[in-house]
């Protein structure tokens, strides 16, 4: 068995157009805010902070089930304790390898890792001017690809 690199983990078991999905919608935002003011590039970021990550939202997951077969078990049939099993099974497979079920309906819906909100944070710090240096073309124009590219590096 074959533990998974945290930062990547969750990239590297979702299908590739799923990835490159999120990533598009990403480019699009940047693209979107190219010119925006910084006042307007603040809120966006602010908007990054509240945003879900796909770990937390596994978490809520995991305890509604849990939560859901422990009730059902005690209220209706010993059967449902099972589910609060599979459960448990299902976060282990993801906490070592980084994959279980809900995970591609969850990617697909388009929830992302820390790591990509965190590059999208990164682009607009960027378009913001907080790192003078990174991005830029040598036209002194930032291009969207190229803001992504310093926040992915």
């Amino acid at each position: 068995m074959m533990v998974a690199t945290t930062t990547s983990r969750v990239q590297n078991s979702s299908a590739a157009r799923d990835n490159e999905h999120i990533r598009e919608k990403t480019l699009e935002t940047i693209a979107r805010y190219e010119n925006a003011t910084h006042r307007e590039l603040t809120y966006h970021l602010a908007e990054l902070d509240r945003e879900w990550d796909i770990e937390r939202v596994l978490e809520l997951n995991f305890s509604s089930v849990v939560l859901l077969g422990i009730a059902l078990g005690t209220f209706s049939n010993r059967r449902w304790y099972l589910l609060p099993a599979v459960a448990g099974c299902f976060m282990v497979q993801h906490v070592i390898e980084g994959w279980c079920p809900p995970l591609a309906i969850l990617r697909r819906l388009g929830f992302r890792t820390a790591d990509e909100i965190n590059r999208e944070r990164m682009a607009f710090k960027t378009l913001r001017g907080d790192f003078a240096d990174a991005g830029a073309s040598g036209t002194g124009e930032t291009s969207t690809t190229s803001v992504l590219h310093a926040a992915e590096a």
